[in-house]
């Protein structure tokens, strides 16, 4: 079993001088579905956001990007706690929850939470890990958290989120090689436009 797990790790390919592993690969294949999913408000996107994170969080450990893959545990919890939310949560008003809009003061409070949590878990990846990146790791984390809470309870603003998320990824993940994710990533950002400009059709 360790044999066959540690094969998974193994390249398939090389890709700008470095190693794209099978782990990658299945990685980035279920992450652009689940992404299409959410797209299109569907809630199978969640198990395969599960699935994905899991794998993702193996790839990140093995590359010492420590919180990165603790953000992958968090996003399978979130991940259950989102599936949730689409199928049986319910908005302010008591309906069934719809795609709805966050508000100026709840997107200030959302990139309070950003910035204030950022050098604090930056210092603390810096100071506790051998992270190559402590702050560049950091940001995506914090930031992927916030918009994963936007996105459990449908708000819109979860896609802008994204987009930046998506940006800072793409230079960290560039940095330690990881070419497939970076056009992961790259890809993201458009079909994070696009997934706004249709929820923003949906807002109730």
């Amino acid at each position: 079993m360790s044999e066959a797990l540690h094969g998974f790790l193994q390249p398939a390919f090389t890709l700008l001088g470095s190693p794209i592993s099978w782990l990658e690969i299945v990685a980035f294949v279920l992450s652009i579905w689940m992404v299409v999913l959410n797209m299109r408000v569907n809630p199978l996107a969640w198990p395969l956001a599960i699935v994905s994170s899991l794998l993702y969080g193996w790839l990140f450990l093995d590359g010492k990007l420590y919180g990165e893959a603790s953000l992958q545990l968090m996003f399978v919890a979130l991940a259950f706690w989102g599936w949730w939310q689409w199928r049986r949560g319910r908005a302010a008003d008591g309906a069934q929850l719809h795609v709805q809009r966050l508000g100026r003061r709840g997107i200030a409070v959302s990139l309070g939470i950003t910035l204030a949590a950022w050098p604090l878990l930056g210092a603390f990846l810096a100071r506790f890990t051998d992270s190559p990146l402590p702050y560049w790791d950091a940001l995506p984390t914090v930031g992927s958290l916030v918009g994963q809470w936007l996105l459990g309870r449908k708000y819109e603003e979860n896609w802008p989120a994204w987009i930046a998320v998506n940006l800072v990824s793409v230079v960290l993940f560039g940095f330690k090689g990881y070419w497939l994710t970076v056009v992961l990533y790259a890809v993201f950002i458009p079909l994070s436009v696009i997934g706004w400009r249709q929820w923003r059709k949906l807002v109730a």
